[in-house]
């Protein structure tokens, strides 16, 4: 069951962790048109990511670890 509210810490994690993924692909040189074209995604989707405007799924994670060739745990630490 979803909780309503929200609590308070749950976007300030995902905005840590939107920051992580844009760190961690700017150090491997990506745009977000690369990595989205590496994980099947539109860059769209990366930027949103990256702001924490929506959260990316389990799924999308492991693809966004492997395309930057980090474990996922570097992302959601």
């Amino acid at each position: 069951m979803p909780l309503d509210p929200m609590p308070d810490w749950v976007p300030a994690r995902r905005r840590e962790i939107g920051e992580r993924i844009r760190t961690v692909r700017r150090d491997a040189g990506l745009s977000q048109v690369e990595l989205g074209e590496r994980i099947g995604r539109d860059h769209k989707t990366v930027h949103r990511y990256e702001t924490a405007i929506s959260a990316p799924s389990l799924i999308d994670l492991l693809l966004i670890a492997h395309a930057l060739d980090v474990p996922l745990a570097e992302l959601v630490r």
